[in-house]
C-alpha cells in the first residue's frame, strides 16, 4: 500500500452518554467511508467525554462489551480501521482511560494511558490507573502505535514506539485550551504542535494527532487535529473549536524517501540507549 487516506473525527462527544457517542461514531463511520476513509481516528475518550470524575464507574466498558459491538461490526462493513476512546475495565476492577483500535471488525490493540495528569485543573489520578505497557502493532499499512494526551508530552512513549517499529504515531487527545501568547495564538495549541512536528522529525515518521472540541466542566477543548508528515511539515491543520471531520491522503513512500536523505532510524545507538539508562536508573 502506497498511500493511506486518514480521516479525523474531530467531535464533542456527549457527556456521561455512551450510547449516544456509539451512534454518533456509526453516523461519522458512514460518512467517512462515504469519502474513501481507511483510518478513521476519534479522540481521547470519544465514547464518554473527558470531565468524569465520579461517572467513571458507570460508562466503564471491556474492550469485548456488546456495547461495542455495533463500532466493530462498522468496521468490517466498511474496510475501515477505527481508533476510539473509551474507560476500559479490567477484571480487578481497575479503571484505564484507553484507545481502542478496531480493523475487521477486531480489536487489535487496546492502549492505556500511561502518563495520568493530576496538577493544575487536571484530576486523572484520583479516578484512573496508569498503563504499564507501550506496544507497537501491525496493520494492513503497517506497523504503528496509540498514545494519549499527556503520553505524547513524554519524549519516552513516542521514542519507545519508534524503536518498536512505528512508521506512524497515532495520538488523541482531550486538550484543553489554556494561555495565549505573544502573537495571540493559543498558548496550548502551540505547544502540541511543536511537540508533535517536533516527533515528526525526530523519528522521520507520521504523526496523526486528533483532539476534541466543545465545552464540558469549564473547560474549552480546541481542536486543532493535526497530520505531520517525516519531514516535520504539516500536511493538515484542522480549525480551532469547530466540529469537522477532516479527510486526508498520505503518502507512505515519503517514509523511505526522508529516511534516505536523513538516516536517523538507521544510526539510532538503542544498545547504547537502554545500557545508560540501565546504569543511571541504578543511581
Amino acid at each position: 500500500m502506497n498511500n493511506l487516506t486518514l480521516g479525523l473525527a474531530q467531535i464533542h462527544p456527549k457527556f456521561g452518554d455512551v450510547k449516544a457517542n456509539v451512534r454518533r461514531h456509526l453516523e461519522i463511520i458512514d460518512e467517512a467511508a462515504d469519502n474513501g476513509v481507511q483510518l478513521l481516528i476519534f479522540p481521547e475518550l470519544s465514547l464518554t467525554g473527558y470531565v468524569l470524575q465520579d461517572l467513571v464507574y458507570e460508562v466503564a466498558l471491556t474492550a469485548d462489551s456488546d456495547d461495542l459491538q455495533p463500532i466493530r461490526e462498522a468496521s468490517l462493513k466498511h474496510g475501515m480501521d477505527v481508533m476510539f476512546g473509551f474507560v476500559d475495565v479490567d477484571q480487578r476492577g481497575r479503571y484505564f482511560i484507553a484507545a481502542a483500535y478496531v480493523s475487521g471488525g477486531k480489536i487489535l490493540h487496546v492502549h492505556h494511558k500511561i502518563y495520568l495528569p493530576t496538577y493544575g485543573l487536571f484530576d486523572e489520578g484520583r479516578f484512573f490507573a496508569p498503563g504499564e505497557t507501550i506496544r507497537a502493532f501491525d496493520t494492513s499499512f503497517g506497523r504503528v502505535g496509540m498514545l494519549i494526551c499527556e503520553d505524547f508530552w513524554h519524549a519516552s512513549p513516542n521514542y519507545v514506539l519508534w524503536m518498536d517499529g512505528a512508521d506512524l504515531l497515532l495520538l488523541h487527545s482531550a486538550s484543553p485550551g489554556r494561555g495565549v501568547t505573544e502573537s495571540e495564538t493559543l498558548g496550548t495549541a502551540r505547544w502540541v504542535e511543536l511537540v508533535n512536528q517536533s516527533y515528526g522529525s525526530m523519528f522521520t515518521n507520521y504523526v496523526v494527532h486528533c483532539n476534541r472540541v466543545g465545552y464540558e466542566g469549564g473547560l474549552v477543548f480546541w481542536g486543532g487535529s493535526t497530520i505531520v508528515d517525516p519531514d516535520g511539515e504539516f500536511a493538515l491543520k484542522a480549525p480551532y473549536f469547530e466540529e469537522e471531520l477532516l479527510v486526508h491522503t498520505i503518502d507512505l513512500n515519503q517514509l523511505r524517501r526522508t529516511r534516505s536523505r536523513l538516516p536517523l532510524l538507521r544510526d539510532e545507538r538503542l544498545d547504547l540507549t537502554v545500557r545508560e539508562l540501565g546504569r543511571i536508573s541504578q543511581k
